[in-house]
């Protein structure tokens, strides 16, 4: 869970749990939507996409036109 009073900004600690998330292999293919990550954390859908634009930034997914976010293979 994020911590909304914590010092650490909200998409940093989202990008964070990702990245542990897909390192461990406990997420693996298609991310589910801006839209359901908002819903589930209670955070924006600008939030979301900050945090997974990071991680398309340091390689670990790739965004699809029309499809979404998925984790790079390999």
């Amino acid at each position: 869970m994020l911590d909304h009073d914590s010092p650490v900004d909200l998409h940093e600690q989202l990008s964070n749990l990702l990245r542990e998330q897909i390192e461990s292999g406990r997420l693996a293919g298609r991310i589910p939507s801006i839209k359901h990550l908002s819903q589930e954390y209670g955070i924006s859908t600008r939030t979301v996409e900050r945090s997974l634009n990071t991680l398309k930034g340091e390689g670990l997914i790739i965004a699809r036109v029309g499809r979404g976010f998925f984790v790079k293979p390999g």
